[in-house]
């Protein structure tokens, strides 16, 4: 498969913000208006799954309303993590009006697999924990210091009017 070369190099996804945009939810509208007229059609043309996939994309293709053919790129890094039959599968056992933010977390996973194959999305929340608890850990000596110095200025004032 040609594109799987072009993307050899792992992705500097958490980087690109615009994978993660979510204007996926507000292109789920219904694939109809895409192919309403023949002008929209040869305007917009296939999804971006069946662009990569190189077949004929249908109104009622599952991966368009998710795929437009500006995400490419989306698609072929959850192609090359899921699968496109796994993809399709999925996204035909999920309500309709869950499958925008179903795709979502597919991409969200996807790039966080190129970025750590092991540990994927839960080494990012591992990490996220982690940086919270130091976080904590930190505020809780500010506050414990302010607290001590408070005290100590109090003892600064009881000391001068004695």
């Amino acid at each position: 498969m040609e594109y799987s070369k072009k993307t050899a190099k792992p992705l500097k996804v958490f980087n690109t913000i615009h994978l993660f945009s979510s204007s996926s939810s507000s292109s789920s509208s219904s694939s109809s208006s895409r192919w309403s007229s023949s002008s929209a059609a040869s305007i917009q043309g296939p999804c971006a799954a069946c662009k990569v996939l190189r077949r004929r994309c249908s109104e009622s293709c599952i991966l368009a309303p998710y795929f437009t053919p500006t995400k490419v790129l989306q698609f072929i890094t959850a192609h090359r993590i899921f699968g496109a039959g796994n993809i399709i599968r999925w996204l035909k056992e999920i309500p309709e009006m869950k499958r925008a933010d179903a795709v979502s977390s597919m991409v969200y996973e996807a790039n966080a697999r190129i970025v750590d194959p092991v540990y994927g999305c839960a080494g990012v929340i591992s990490e996220l924990q982690r940086q919270l608890q130091q976080v904590q850990a930190e505020l809780a000596m500010t506050q414990a210091e302010l607290l001590f110095l408070g005290c100590q200025q109090q003892q600064l004032k009881d000391n001068a009017n004695s």
